[in-house]
């Protein structure tokens, strides 16, 4: 059933206006009026809803009720992940999402091709929350991973919480992945660029309590390495049996 996310209240039984891009979304599927779809705003829950009029600049829909539908990880994965170029950085956002990613933290460090700051950084940071909004879509799930905004590297180890396990990729003084105990609170996992941390990163990583850890011998490119770490992190501790 098609899913569709509304950033407003949504309670069974109410009557509601669907947005523009909803709109032109049912259209181009070719639903009708008495169809139902399920609408979603990041509560946790979906809401099943019933089509009343479609039409080609309008659509408005009866909730019909409110679902409890829990599709989250019991393991909470915070993704900082270092800005690579081109598309590299949406594909990453948007399956890190289908892979039960909780928060992401975007990075600019020393080896980063895209260079993003002031108004272009925010742009950015709306059009990656987008496609973590897509992901929720497609995959199910009720609860929308938040983008943070876009900081640099150094500022972003100063506002990591001390009581969740901090994992870094990395080849240097690394471990292997199911040596690791996670925190209870969850984990922070930090991947970088096309070109790999710098010495001086790694280092300042290992002072803010990071752990390096591997995957094998393989050197991974940046997006491999980030859902590939997740699928394994899912299996060990999550909800991938």
């Amino acid at each position: 059933m098609p899913r569709f996310y509304l950033s407003q209240p949504l309670n069974a039984g109410g009557l509601i206006a669907l947005p523009e891009n909803v709109v032109r979304h049912l259209n181009v599927l070719r639903l009708r009026a008495g169809e139902e779809i399920v609408l979603f705003n990041g509560n946790g829950k979906a809401y099943p809803a019933r089509l009343q009029i479609l039409e080609k600049r309008r659509a408005e829909a009866e909730i019909l009720r409110e679902e409890a539908a829990d599709s989250e990880s019991p393991l909470n994965i915070t993704l900082i992940q270092a800005v690579s170029s081109g598309e590299r950085m949406d594909f990453t956002l948007q399956k890190s999402v289908e892979l039960g990613v909780n928060e992401i933290r975007p990075v600019i460090s020393e080896r980063c091709v895209v260079r993003l700051s002031g108004e272009r950084a925010d742009k950015r940071v709306e059009r990656w929350q987008e496609i973590v909004i897509a992901a929720c879509g497609q995959s199910g799930r009720n609860v929308v991973p938040k983008v943070l905004p876009l900081v640099s590297f150094q500022t972003a180890l100063t506002q990591m919480p001390s009581e969740k396990t901090k994992l870094l990729m990395s080849l240097n003084r690394a471990q292997k992945l199911n040596r690791i105990t996670p925190s209870s609170d969850g984990l922070i996992f930090m991947v970088g660029p096309e070109g790999g941390w710098t010495a001086a990163e790694e280092q300042q990583a290992f002072d803010a309590g990071f752990q390096a850890v591997t995957l094998g011998k393989r050197v991974l490119r940046t997006e491999t390495a980030s859902l590939a770490a997740i699928v394994a992190m899912q299996t060990l501790w999550g909800d991938f049996v």
